[in-house]
């Protein structure tokens, strides 16, 4: 019988899941272990922790893997991918495949076939597969770049248009809530601390933003639409460079819980590609590692 263990690594958490051939034994999860994220020595403990707990919760000795499957975002960069690379070779027994958050995204929602997955979270990304199994990518370029439709970009976003209706004489309730959730007492101090360097963690903003456009603070819902807006455009292009359309699945906080950006990809993604199915719910991304660490596959995404 064959053990395969696989890791979803993200940048505030990482999810292992260990299977044999056909069923789940044991799932864990720890802080993130992604060196970007965190120091050398952090990342060890926890990747250290969360596996002999999986050993402990399932009986299954690490030397005893097959196979392992990491999914994480930064894959090309060094510093990630060279720690993950030792590490995981140092503790684990077996085959070991690096490969994107995306591709395991894709694996979990079409098992190698064709199709586009959307991933919203604190980040986010667009990748699909043609049927001939060529890989693409889109956005992914890191926050000061990209993300669109993200927990950072909703948050920061926020910000951008409550100044920006200050200066229209416009109804809105962004900027006091982002002052009562610093505990900031003056508009001045808000621009003080959304000047920040480094900047703050404007995806804490996210909930603030999303439930005033929930109680029609119009100004915060047209933030949801147009970043909604803006990921739409994204899957377009993967529709055009896969040469056809393809169904859209995801995964991600925010295409779970924020049903306006949802709505607003998908009106995006309609407006050139009409016939676009999406596919209920979220997908879990470690199943999509499973699949690849018991098949023994990997691919590359081109950027």
């Amino acid at each position: 019988m064959g053990f395969y263990l696989a890791l979803d690594v993200g940048g505030t958490k990482a999810d292992y899941v260990l299977a044999d051939e056909t069923r789940e034994l044991g799932r864990v999860r720890s802080g993130t272990i992604k060196r970007m994220r965190v120091d050398a020595a952090t990342a060890t403990a926890n990747l250290e922790g969360a596996l002999a707990e999986l050993s402990a919760q399932t009986g299954v000795g690490m030397h005893e893997v097959t196979r392992t499957c990491v999914g994480t975002a930064g894959n090309t960069v060094p510093l990630v991918a060279d720690w993950l690379r030792a590490e995981v070779s140092a503790r684990i027994a077996g085959e070991l495949i690096l490969v994107g958050d995306v591709e395991i995204g894709l694996d979990a929602a079409f098992f190698g076939g064709p199709g586009i997955v959307v991933l919203a979270g604190t980040g986010s990304n667009v990748a699909g597969r043609g049927a001939d199994g060529r890989l693409e990518g889109a956005g992914g370029w890191g926050p000061a770049l990209a993300d669109q439709g993200s927990g950072h970009r909703i948050g920061l976003e926020g910000l951008r248009a409550g100044f920006l209706a200050l200066d229209e004489g416009r109804a809105t309730g962004l900027l006091k809530a982002a002052m009562e959730f610093w505990g900031l007492a003056s508009l001045d101090d808000l621009i003080a601390k959304g000047n920040e360097i480094p900047a703050p963690d404007f995806s804490r903003l996210t909930s603030l933003v999303v439930g005033l456009a929930e109680s029609g603070d119009e100004v915060a819902a047209s933030v949801l639409r147009k970043e909604g807006t803006d990921l739409g455009y994204l899957v377009r292009l993967m529709m055009r460079r896969l040469g056809g359309v393809h169904p859209v699945a995801f995964t991600g906080s925010i295409v779970e819980k924020v049903p306006a950006v949802r709505r607003a990809l998908m009106e995006a993604a309609r407006t050139e590609f009409p016939t676009v199915q999406e596919i209920a719910g979220v997908v879990d991304p470690i199943a999509g590692a499973v699949w690849r660490a018991r098949m023994g596959r990997a691919t590359t995404t081109t950027p």
